[in-house]
């Protein structure tokens, strides 16, 4: 491609989930020039807090919603992207046995096309080359990130149709599609040995023993993009979402130096390409660079 500048959108189910999946990705590709629009399809109206130092958070769920929305705007500011609200309200995630319904009027009980239509609208407006989001499994089962997938998927499809949500822009077709793959087994495993093997103590083990319990299918990972040098600008985005993530926590509990020599990328998965490209890939533009196809 030539004279153009490159466009990627990551769609993600709630703010902070743009933080802990791909984000030093997108602020690599950002900082590079490349023109990143984060799509987040909830409010995060119904998420817990989740960091013991936080308090609580007064207002239900619109106070939770004015809260959440002030720390995107950081993590994008941190990240150095652009952030777009597709508009619907937190599903949940329910809990017991049997499972309680959704809530009414919830993002993951909204029909697919309802739900993909402004999607569909802000792919014709911003005409990404990349898509990025969840797997069929949303990454693990919570209701909104399946429907993340669903929308997701079915936008990059339709977008390019003429005679689909004919009422929402004019046609774009992205190029290329791909699922995240930040907490896979191999990455955990391998950070795990490394962690323990460096007299520590790892954060994996209780993940990795609850994933192998419930015979959560390994996906292939087959783009592994260089990040390193950005891990700083994730951790600042992640920190941004103060009521979910604990300074203290999970995310941080990794020894920097033993990320950075262990893991140096982030990984996805090429679900869909509509131009040649050959994997194992070190970039998620790999086969439109250069070449005129956008």
């Amino acid at each position: 491609m030539t004279g153009e500048r490159l466009r990627l959108m990551a769609v993600h189910a709630h703010p902070d989930d743009e933080s802990s999946k791909g984000a030093a990705t997108t602020a690599m590709y950002a900082a590079h020039g490349v023109d990143v629009l984060v799509v987040t399809c909830t409010g995060g109206e119904r998420g817990d807090v989740l960091n013991p130092r936080y308090g609580t958070v007064e207002g239900g769920l619109d106070g939770m919603r004015a809260v959440r929305v002030e720390e995107m705007a950081q993590a994008a500011k941190a990240l150095g992207v652009r952030q777009h609200w597709l508009g619907f309200v937190d599903s949940g995630l329910p809990e017991g046995d049997p499972l309680p319904p959704l809530p009414d009027g919830c993002f993951a009980l909204q029909p697919l096309e309802v739900a993909s239509a402004p999607l569909v609208e802000l792919v014709r407006e911003f005409r990404p080359h990349v898509v990025t989001t969840y797997d069929p499994s949303g990454g693990y089962p919570h209701p909104d990130h399946i429907m993340c997938h669903r929308v997701a998927y079915e936008a990059y499809h339709a977008a390019g149709d003429a005679e689909r949500y004919r009422d929402r822009g004019e046609p774009w077709a992205p190029l290329k599609l791909y699922y995240n793959h930040g907490f896979s087994l191999a990455r955990m495993r391998a950070m795990h040995e490394a962690i323990v093997a460096a007299g520590h103590e790892s954060p994996f083990g209780d993940w990795i023993d609850s994933r192998q319990a419930r015979e959560i299918p390994e996906r292939t990972a087959t783009t592994f993009v260089p990040c390193a040098d950005f891990f700083e600008q994730r951790d600042a985005a992640l920190r941004a979402h103060a009521t979910q993530i604990d300074p203290d926590g999970f995310f941080f509990a990794i020894p920097r130096e033993i990320e950075l020599a262990q893991w140096p990328t982030e990984e996805f998965e090429l679900a869909d390409s509509r131009v040649p490209t050959t994997v194992p890939e070190d970039d998620l533009f790999a086969g439109i660079r250069g070449t005129g196809a956008a």
